[in-house]
């Protein structure tokens, strides 16, 4: 095959696709129902109209909470996480086997060589007369195949396979999302349960002040060894709280750990209370969340994928119709191997179609349709449990904000129980039961309400991870 016949061939091949049908529908994403607004966004509440957050980097939506331990953490995870690092890894199986699919729109060119010594029987039927017995083969093949995509089957499977790809991609956004969400519910978590420590720890040196009172009491005749004996009772169960909490505490260090990437041996992280209010998060509106949401887009995704498998399927009903040329050079003398005269070459198309196959093809048919309607079903339901994911996150700020203004007041209340009842003790007014009745109960009020602090910025974060974390489907690659 000589040059100009080789770059005629090479133009076809990319002509030819390009006027060709593309057989399949073309994908219209589903149609979801969103609501107008959230419910919870009718009550009062100052997280529901989020101002301050609105110039925060909507990426790093941790940012939001200032704790720059936080911060290094999330990068850290971001990182070294290893389920991210497996879900990066997925995304480019999937891109490279969009390029793989893209492949098959152009021909495959090979060449090869050989060179083999020959001997003709002196028997043979045909054999020459006078032509020599051993003789040199020298070889030089060159393969052209290429099968053009009339009918759109390869660019209906690329398509399927970037979408496919754009979905993997909204996969590892989703898994970054999620690990770090979980890391930053770790991490009030943990800090939650600081605060805990410092009020045990606080109550102790309380309960130990009253076992000293309740010792000189019993020394003045004032008391009785019972009230003493309940007294140490009440501060050892206090101290087996706060050692119990130092279990508790290890544990998220250890999952924080492995978020991070890092051996659970040797990680530790500083103690420090944690204080505060949850901080105003903008919801925006349900719509929105369609945009929002990678495991969302990732489902879209899905559907766009299986949608251009009907494509494929029914591409196969068609002929298929393959353009081919062999040439190269074949000589007995190797002296002679690039010499015009040992050239040869031949080319020409070839078509076929299946006349029968027992249903074969209309089944396939059928198996990507299913498809895209199962995709299209697991679609719409990931929406709707997104709008719930909002929702029921919304619902519990509201409701924890309510719960931690009473549980504030019901401290205040037993913290003035407690100090009036310990004047009564001292003036023998009252028995000490009633001392160590108040103490229990003020405490109970009080570690009700450092939980609450840590739900309600829980609720915050998961709320944020729920309205996605600031990912956009903007930041899915392109076909």
């Amino acid at each position: 095959m000589n040059a100009g016949s080789l770059r005629a061939l090479l133009a076809l091949s990319v002509a030819l696709p390009l006027s060709g049908c593309l057989v399949g529908p073309n994908y219209k994403a589903p149609a979801v129902p969103a609501p107008p607004a959230y419910s919870e966004n009718g009550h009062n509440g100052d997280w529901a109209a989020a101002k301050p957050a609105d110039t925060a980097d909507r990426g790093a939506w941790w940012a939001i909470y200032q704790d720059a331990e936080l911060s290094d953490l999330e990068q850290r995870c971001a990182a070294a996480n290893q389920n991210i690092a497996a879900a990066l890894h997925a995304y480019e199986l999937a891109h490279d086997l969009v390029r793989i699919n893209h492949a098959a729109l152009y021909p495959t060119v090979s060449i090869g060589g050989s060179a083999s010594r020959n001997r003709i029987s002196n028997t043979t039927p045909l054999r020459p007369a006078g032509s020599a017995a051993d003789y040199w083969e020298f070889l030089i093949p060159l393969n052209i195949s290429w099968e053009p995509d009339f009918w759109g089957g390869v660019r209906r499977q690329i398509e399927s396979s970037s979408a496919s790809a754009q979905a993997t991609a909204a996969d590892l956004a989703d898994t970054r999302l999620s690990l770090q969400g979980m890391l930053a519910v770790t991490f009030f978590q943990l800090r939650g349960l600081d605060l805990q420590t410092q009020l045990l720890r606080s109550t102790l040196d309380t309960y130990t002040q009253t076992l000293q009172l309740t010792q000189s009491l019993f020394k003045g005749g004032l008391s009785t060894e019972i009230d003493v004996e309940e007294a140490k009772a009440q501060l050892e169960e206090t101290r087996a709280q706060l050692i119990d909490l130092g279990e508790q505490r290890a544990q998220y260090e250890h999952a924080i750990a492995v978020l991070v990437g890092e051996p659970a041996t040797g990680f530790h992280i500083a103690e420090r209370p944690l204080t505060g209010n949850p901080p105003s998060i903008p919801t925006g509106v349900p719509s929105e969340l369609l945009q929002r949401r990678p495991d969302i887009a990732a489902a879209e995704r899905r559907v766009a994928a299986a949608n251009a498998l009907i494509g494929v399927a029914k591409a196969a009903y068609y002929p298929n119709i393959t353009l081919g040329a062999t040439g190269g050079v074949e000589t007995d003398l190797i002296s002679q191997i690039f010499n015009s005269g040992s050239a040869q070459w031949n080319a020409g198309p070839s078509a076929s179609e299946i006349l029968y196959d027992a249903g074969r093809r209309k089944a396939q048919m059928d198996y990507a349709v299913a498809q895209r309607e199962q995709a299209t079903a697991l679609y719409r339901e990931q929406v709707l449990s997104a709008f719930r994911d909002v929702e029921d996150q919304l619902s519990a700020l509201r409701v924890l904000d309510e719960e931690a203004s009473a549980q504030q007041r019901a401290v205040d209340a037993a913290k003035r129980s407690t100090q009036l009842s310990i004047v009564r003790y001292k003036r023998g007014l009252a028995a000490y039961l009633e001392v160590l009745t108040n103490q229990t109960i003020e405490l109970s009020d009080e570690r009700a309400a450092a939980a609450l602090v840590a739900r309600r910025i829980v609720a915050s974060a998961q709320l944020q991870v729920a309205l996605g974390g600031g990912w956009s489907s903007a930041q899915l690659p392109s076909n």
